[in-house]
């Protein structure tokens, strides 16, 4: 379940530094275009113009930055708090993008406000193309691309948020039995779970071998000079010595030896 969560807002925030990088790459396109065209032209160069194009060509460093590192720095406090400043500095700067092209959300016809200055939408510019409102329509491309830009950006800074917190959680619980040991974080206990008792989880493993007995749980043996061998019925009478067989003491205790008789035939 975790890593499945983490996966999916991973690729969510991929989809957003996306739409950021391309927003991005379209007005550094277009704006490089108006810079060339006025400079190729000696026309003076606004310079909202160019501060236009340095947003959008830090904006794309910046987005393309977090595609490639999204995968493995995802989630980091500190990196995360660095893009979350980096996104609301974005955010500003797309306001001002925003407001320095919003001669593009006209209807480009009449007269128009344009880089390239102000004309008639049909007249070319300098007596050569583009027209006044092919440039005011890709002014309002520009306009339409940063607002979409700004909602991204403050998307993009909300999720970091997330991403920090779903790690924090992956370390903070990693695998239990809240989630099958595996990786992730176990079910919200709610506001009504807090005040249930937890439940006993058993936590013995089956592939586990016994336990060795202990000396104190070992039955005591008797002793071996009190242990009856094999007694003939109606001849045990309590003091029976398994040293004595017969009558015979296998070893006595006078200190005498009986006297050795060589038997028939043999020699020494």
């Amino acid at each position: 379940m975790g890593a499945k969560a983490g996966f999916a807002l991973k690729l969510l925030q991929w989809f957003i530094r996306g739409i950021q990088f391309c927003s991005s790459a379209l007005i550094l396109a277009l704006f490089s275009y108006f810079l060339a065209v006025l400079t190729n032209r000696h026309l003076p160069i606004p310079t909202w113009t160019r501060a236009v194009e340095g947003i959008s060509g830090i904006g794309v460093l910046y987005t393309l930055l977090g595609l490639l590192l999204l995968c493995c720095l995802a989630g980091h406090p500190f990196t995360s708090f660095i893009a979350i400043v980096l996104d609301i500095c974005f955010i500003g700067s797309y306001i001002y993008v925003a407001s320095a092209t919003r001669g593009g959300a006209s209807s480009c016809t009449g007269t128009v406000d344009t880089p390239f200055g102000s004309g008639r939408a049909e007249d070319l510019i300098n007596n050569q193309h583009p027209t006044y409102r092919q440039a005011c329509q890709m002014q309002t491309a520009c306009f339409a691309v940063s607002i979409v830009a700004i909602i991204f950006f403050v998307f993009s800074a909300l999720l970091e948020v997330v991403l920090v917190r779903h790690r924090r959680k992956e370390q903070r619980f990693g695998p239990s039995p809240a989630n099958n040991y595996t990786s992730g974080y176990g079910r919200r206990r709610g506001l009504f779970g807090l005040f249930r008792r937890r439940e006993t989880v058993d936590t013995a493993d089956s592939n586990a071998l016994p336990e060795h007995t202990h000396p104190d749980q070992m039955r005591q043996s008797y002793n071996t000079e009190t242990t009856a061998v094999a007694p003939e019925a109606g001849t045990y009478n309590g003091s029976y010595n398994k040293y004595q067989h017969d009558g015979q003491v296998a070893y006595p205790e006078t200190g005498t030896a009986t006297t050795h008789t060589t038997p028939a035939g043999y020699r020494y």
